[in-house]
């Protein structure tokens, strides 16, 4: 069975155009957002803690804050992609197209995942203009966050299909997957806890996405980058057999 290529470039074109009509919302906000937490934290901690390892407290933090807004907006991009369709009825017109869940997902999936790719990409070329950055492993890098943009991407395609209004859709981002990125290293080293809250930490998973992703710019990792690889790996598996599941079910999708 082929993939309807047509169908696919259509939806993900759609999402796409939404993102350039929305240019302030979904790109100016999030980097200027995240720009001042670099300001504040750089300037405000960066002066107490001159350097973490061997890289400046402010380029420490760049990979924290561009795993936070790509976390954040990975799940609102998505959620709200498939969750717009749901509230207007129009989703099942999309149903009842020749169109498989596979080309669904893909479609809204790729077009969250490629918004929130981009703004961590404008995001770490403004925090070049603050901090001397240097990426040690440009593979590894755009490999993690390829693999988190995606993943988080499918984590918020399940929160669209399963909120049933617009406050569900902020419920995820706000009260767990911001606090999780708060307290995954974003800001500190892990090393820098008490044992026993280095301990807490590690179930945390976020940990380990944000912890790969430094490792791939300075070197260094609170985990090993291959647990950090493996563990991505698993939460992407995971949100993939729950979409495959919400459609085998129809749940939240059938009247």
């Amino acid at each position: 069975m082929t993939m309807n290529l047509h169908a696919v470039r259509a939806i993900y074109r759609f999402e796409m155009n939404r993102t350039w009509r929305t240019l302030m919302q979904s790109i100016i906000s999030p980097v200027i957002s995240t720009s001042l937490y670099f300001v504040v934290f750089g300037a405000a901690i960066g002066s107490r803690i001159p350097q973490v390892g061997s890289v400046s407290y402010g380029a420490f933090i760049v990979p924290g804050l561009v795993m936070l807004s790509l976390l954040t907006q990975s799940i609102s991009n998505a959620s709200f992609g498939i969750y717009f369709p749901k509230f207007t009825g129009t989703i099942y017109e999309l149903l009842s197209a020749p169109v498989s869940t596979l080309e669904i997902v893909a479609s809204y999936v790729g077009a969250a995942a490629t918004k929130s790719i981009l703004l961590g990409l404008i995001i770490l070329a403004t925090a070049g203009l603050f901090v001397p950055l240097r990426i040690e492993h440009p593979f590894w890098m755009v490999l993690f966050l390829v693999l988190t943009a995606v993943t988080f991407s499918l984590v918020g395609f399940i929160i669209g299909i399963w909120a049933d209004g617009f406050e569900k859709l902020q419920v995820v981002p706000l009260l767990i997957v911001t606090p999780l990125a708060f307290l995954g290293g974003s800001f500190y080293s892990i090393d820098m806890l008490p044992p026993f809250w280095q301990t807490v930490a590690l179930f945390n998973p976020v940990v380990y996405l944000i912890s790969g992703f430094r490792w791939s710019f300075y070197g260094m990792a609170d985990v090993g980058v291959g647990v950090s690889l493996a563990m991505t790996l698993v939460f992407l598996s995971v949100s993939l057999a729950i979409v495959a599941w919400i459609f085998k079910t129809g749940y939240r999708l059938k009247a």
